[in-house]
């Protein structure tokens, strides 16, 4: 399975950290999905619960770089930063 990338850059947050979760979030979701992976299914192999998984996803739990790097581990993808423009 290849690895998918996460492109983040400051410009498209526009130093809103709700936005900054929320474009994550849909990220994760759009790699699980393709994945083939339920909510369900995936808290269940990082043993954290359905719900905080929902709300990673929809942008409204202001989680920590720890769990991105485990959602990365997990999904097998990568974050790349990126200077704006």
């Amino acid at each position: 399975m290849s690895k998918t990338n996460i492109q983040l850059s400051d410009s498209s947050t526009e130093n809103n950290p709700h936005v900054f979760r929320l474009e994550i979030g849909l990220s994760i979701k759009q790699i699980r999905e393709g994945r083939g992976l339920t909510q369900e299914q995936l808290a269940e192999r990082m043993s954290i619960s359905r719900s905080t998984i929902s709300k990673i996803e929809s942008g409204k739990f202001n989680f920590s770089i720890d769990y991105l790097s485990r959602f990365a581990d997990f999904l097998n993808f990568e974050i790349i930063l990126k200077e704006g423009q």
